[in-house]
């Protein structure tokens, strides 16, 4: 387990991570401090606590906002899912009635023909 430090408000806070997670985790505590400041240039020094909290809020709006995003993409994209299974099937459906129609042709050509050669030997 790695142990880095962030800085956030002013103040650095130690922090574990997993291995590998040092450069990920130290940019989230920037940007989460670029929103600290963000508010404060805002709205003044209006108390360490509630400038985290208010920076807090904004980011789990922006999570759910991407939540819904993210719910909306996939609702459409299972419609989209849909969409081309009824397209398949179709296909499929009208690649079978081709195939049908194709089938009686080559049966009546042939018979056509039979009838043909028979009608000619008899001449």
């Amino acid at each position: 387990m790695a142990q880095i430090n962030v800085t956030i408000n002013g103040r650095s806070f130690r922090m574990a991570c997993d291995d590998g997670e040092e450069d990920r985790l130290i940019g989230l505590a920037g940007r989460f401090d670029g929103w600290i400041n963000e508010l404060r240039g805002a709205f003044g020094e209006i108390g360490d606590q509630r400038l985290t909290v208010m920076a807090g809020i904004m980011a789990t709006d922006q999570l759910a906002e991407l939540e819904r995003k993210v719910s909306r993409l996939e609702a459409e994209l299972e419609k989209e899912r849909t969409g081309r299974e009824t397209v398949l099937e179709q296909h499929s459906s009208a690649e079978t009635n081709v195939a049908q129609a194709i089938e009686e042709a080559a049966s009546r050509i042939e018979a056509l023909a039979q009838g043909l050669s028979k009608s000619l030997r008899s001449e």
